[in-house]
């Protein structure tokens, strides 16, 4: 299935966020808004992406996932894209190296949760995606310390950009990044799975 290629003027800031979004929910909306807010972005495009690589159960068809995504979030700030399967690209740093060459004049913000802060040092190349873009990391429950005390936090600590002036980071060049406290939703893919609300 051929899923478009999104539109980025030249100069604009556009925030990825990626995941299975198996299935897209009120957290996933949750924080895109405050990104927006918060990091002084143009767009964010929800990446949803074939697979993860770091989970062993297959999601749901993309086409599925991509539809419940639209219909969770209706902003005219936000596209949801399945350009990583038109890409073919597996791992973060793929892609954003793709999405670089295929938009030179754009500039791109890696948007991600505390909680995958926690545990990206084990993410294919990852300071490779550190010292290519900068992150703009959104508090979650329960993770706001392991996040802050993880490995990437330590080896990047120099970089930080502290929250107050959260504003700076679309700007900035990498290594660069800022973690915001933002206010939380307790909801998960993982768990609307469990309850059998969703099924595609």
């Amino acid at each position: 299935m051929r899923y478009d290629i999104p539109y980025a003027a030249p100069g604009q800031v556009i925030g990825l966020l990626g995941g299975s979004f198996d299935p897209a929910h009120e957290g996933h909306a949750h924080i895109t808004r405050e990104a927006l807010k918060r990091f002084g972005l143009d767009a964010v495009w929800w990446l949803v992406s074939p697979g993860n690589p770091l989970k062993t159960r297959g999601p749901a068809p993309m086409a599925a996932r991509i539809e419940q995504a639209q219909a969770v979030i209706n902003h005219p700030q936000v596209t949801v894209t399945g350009i990583e399967e038109r890409l073919g690209t597996r791992y973060t740093a793929q892609t954003i190296a793709a999405l670089q060459a295929l938009y030179p004049r754009a500039r791109f913000v890696w948007l991600m949760g505390a909680d995958n802060l926690a545990q990206f040092h084990m993410w294919q190349d990852w300071k490779r995606i550190a010292e290519t873009v900068p992150m703009g990391i959104l508090a979650r429950p329960g993770q706001r310390i392991s996040a802050r005390m993880s490995r990437a936090a330590t080896l990047y600590a120099p970089y930080r950009i502290l929250g107050r002036n959260s504003q700076l980071l679309a700007q900035a060049h990498a290594p660069a990044w800022c973690f915001v406290n933002v206010p939380m939703k307790d909801v998960s893919s993982s768990a609307i799975r469990a309850s059998g609300a969703w099924s595609a």
